[in-house]
């Protein structure tokens, strides 16, 4: 987060719309001609997007809608028509346990795009825009969204390889020119048990921190049969179409677990090391999970990041059904150790520290309510991005190391030329990877 900025001499409804203005004839506004204020109405209305009507996407617009009774959602994005019309859905059934945001929902049927290019619409027509894509689509969002002006909430990670996030950090560096906040779904950094604990480690509770351990080790998540698809469809899928629909399973939309989800966990290890590491080096593979329907990623990954300092951050995630879960980080240093989350006790095992979290509030919330304060009070707080695209960068790291078995340097990772993404989106195009004759793709074989 960047420091507190007031916007002197601006109000806070031309800060919210500061951006629209810069963007009239523009190329996105000259191709999709709408009237500038068509969803203006009242003064203080903070006009929300929403671009990737996943669950995450449901879940990301709700917690919008709450944090601030001035937000409206206006418009939606999606590549499917069904999944934007299954989140529209879902918005508009009131649950007992949380306020009811119903009548903050003003989408009508002109303003929910679908297809690939819906987003320019989205962008268009807000002034706040949530992206929730699979984060292939990310570096592309971002960056229309930055160019036409636009407050961010994005989740992660932040792109599937290098060009994306140095293309991520280019567009972080308009945001911060702009005074654009930008706030990034590494929820762990609005949880206030992660904030004080990481307080005190910073402030040497357990001395110099010499090594890390991260995890993030489950059953794994869904997976999307063709078959079953094709069932649905009443026809067979294109393989773009296939692809999408079981995007967790492909690097150019996933990045893979690693990528994906582990993200958090490596992204506290960088928090607690205070910087991002140097080196990488580990392995993984596909025990379990190998069928055609889980694509080319793996079911687990081992990595050893090494920090500044010869100091080290050990990393597991893997997708096992029938294993213990865990998902945590603990951390030990010359005077004690950090052995779970608000947690810290002295090498006598004595406790130093004990965070009571049961009343504590719900971080993914959290991250929403406070951009939206910032934004109703006119102000610039919030620059996520760059510690989200380094958290972003290295879980790449570690995939790089994962599938090459080689030690892999930062810098080379960062100015990797390797693209995932393709430059075009069509329903009939092949995409990235395509699957053997039999129906299988390419797995990474370390050493080759």
């Amino acid at each position: 987060m960047g420091d507190s900025t007031r916007m002197h001499g601006m109000s806070r409804r031309d800060f919210v719309k500061g951006g629209t203005a810069a963007v009239v004839g523009s190329v996105v506004a000259s191709q999709f001609p709408l009237k500038a204020s068509a969803y203006y109405g009242v003064d203080d209305t903070i006009r929300v997007g929403l671009i990737g009507c996943g669950g995450r996407g449901a879940g990301a617009a709700m917690q919008a809608l709450r944090a601030a009774p001035n937000a409206k959602l206006v418009a939606m994005a999606d590549a499917f028509a069904d999944q934007l019309v299954d989140t529209y859905n879902v918005l508009h059934q009131s649950q007992e346990d949380a306020p009811d945001v119903t009548a903050q929902i003003e989408v009508p049927e002109d303003m929910r795009f679908v297809g690939f290019n819906g987003y320019q619409r989205v962008i268009e027509n807000s002034d706040l825009v949530i992206l929730t894509t699979p984060p292939g689509f990310r570096p592309i969002h971002f960056d229309a969204a930055i160019e036409a002006g636009k407050q961010v909430f994005m989740e992660k990670p932040l792109a599937t390889d290098a060009p994306g996030v140095r293309q991520i950090m280019a567009t972080g560096k308009k945001a911060e020119a702009k005074e654009l906040n930008v706030v990034v779904g590494l929820q762990r950094h609005y949880q206030t048990v992660y904030r004080e604990w990481v307080r005190r480690l910073h402030e040497g509770m357990i001395g110099d921190i010499r090594v890390g351990r991260v995890y993030w080790n489950s059953g794994g998540v869904w997976v999307r049969s063709r078959a079953k698809l094709e069932e649905e469809a009443g026809r067979p899928l294109t393989e773009m179409e296939y692809q999408m629909r079981n995007w967790y399973y492909f690097n150019w939309l996933c990045g893979d677990h690693i990528v994906e989800q582990h993200i958090h966990n490596i992204d506290v290890g960088n928090w607690v090391m205070q910087g991002h590491p140097v080196k990488a080096q580990g392995q993984g593979g596909r025990l379990v999970r190998t069928g055609k329907d889980h694509g080319e990623i793996y079911d687990h990954h081992f990595v050893e990041f090494e920090y500044s300092g010869g100091r080290r951050v050990l990393s597991q995630c893997r997708h096992f059904e029938n294993c213990p879960n865990n998902v945590s980080e603990a951390f030990h240093g010359t005077a004690g150790m950090a052995p779970v989350r608000g947690e810290i006790l002295a090498h006598d095992g004595s406790v130093l520290y004990k965070h009571e979290d049961k009343d504590d509030p719900n971080p993914y919330q959290v991250e929403h309510d406070e951009l939206f304060a910032a934004i109703n009070a006119g102000e610039y707080k919030f620059a996520d991005t760059e510690n989200g695209a380094i958290a972003t960068m290295s879980a790449i790291m570690g995939r790089m190391a994962t599938y090459s078995g080689q030690e892999i340097l930062w810098e080379d990772a960062l100015n990797s030329d390797e693209a995932l993404i393709p430059t075009d989106f069509a329903w009939d195009d092949d995409p990235p990877v395509m699957p053997d004759a039999d129906g299988y793709y390419p797995v990474p074989k370390p050493g080759i």
